[in-house]
């Protein structure tokens, strides 16, 4: 499933091409679950001859304003994307919203539809928008915020804690993998087992798996990357987390993985040591 910064790959991938263009022709699957919750109808009307404004990503999720008062939101799901094509673009049966502008197409595909698209329509930003809890890197992030949350949660093992997005969003599997990784904390310990020093650990380490997450995957600035994952280093764990035989970056020692939390999780025994220490 896409995190924050694949997110912001995708976010940046439609609005480098679609901004400031008119869409001609919004092209959809009416009968798609994606458009659970929104009308399909009122969603090509509004877009039908607007622009494309403006556009961020917050946490899992993007918002693209149109003009008009069109507010587009769009969650990928586990096998979304977005994509740029041709005008003439051929709609595939996965297709499930084309705008089609002037030169190109910008297209949502999800094969399996575990993707969202919601629509708003108004002079502000929808309510389900503002809604999203503040960002790890932003300065409401603090170290107090982040124990007292873990006090809440104090019997979840900390990798389930990581999941909750009211707290950590835009963090997933693998950036929770990642975090653990490098605070060194077995994901299995419970998050109210974490010591001060571990908790301000885990605080640094949420902030900077962000920002190189976000620096690496989705670029800095307007700079996007032509390949998703191109240039995550192989001294991360993320290239070594699902390979058989995977060994630790760091220390050399095979990865293990099992589930935790409910979620299949990577981890290394040479440098997360024990549940317990």
């Amino acid at each position: 499933m896409p995190e924050l910064a694949e997110a912001e790959f995708f976010r940046k991938r439609w609005h480098q091409a679609g901004a400031g263009k008119r869409v001609r022709v919004v092209l959809l699957h009416p009968g798609a679950k994606i458009f659970r919750g929104t009308s399909p109808a009122a969603l090509r009307r509004a877009l039908t001859g607007a622009r494309l404004v403006s556009s961020e990503a917050r946490a899992k999720q993007m918002l693209f304003r149109f003009s008009g008062g069109a507010w587009l939101g769009v969650h990928l799901g586990m096998s979304g994307e977005l994509h740029v094509e041709a005008a003439d673009w051929a709609v595939g049966k996965h297709d499930h919203l084309v705008l089609v502008t002037p030169r190109q197409a910008l297209v949502f595909t999800d094969p399996r539809m575990f993707g969202r698209v919601q629509f708003h329509r108004g002079t502000e930003a929808p309510g389900w928008w503002a809604r999203i809890a503040p960002a790890i890197t932003s300065e409401t992030f603090t170290v107090e915020a982040v124990a007292a949350f873990l006090r809440r949660r104090a019997k979840a093992p900390i990798k389930a804690v990581l999941l909750m997005q009211e707290r950590f969003p835009g963090v997933g599997n693998w950036m929770a993998d990642e975090i653990l990784w490098r605070a060194a904390i077995h994901p299995a310990r419970r998050a109210g087992s974490l010591s001060p020093a571990e908790t301000r650990t885990l605080w640094r380490e949420c902030r900077r798996v962000c920002r190189l997450a976000l620096d690496t995957i989705a670029g800095r600035g307007d700079y996007l990357p032509p390949d998703l994952n191109a240039h995550i280093p192989k001294t991360w764990l993320f290239w070594h987390r699902w390979e058989d035989g995977g060994r630790c970056p760091r220390t050399g020692v095979p990865l293990v993985r099992e589930e935790i939390g409910g979620r299949t999780t990577c981890w290394s025994p040479g440098r997360q040591g024990g549940v317990e220490s």
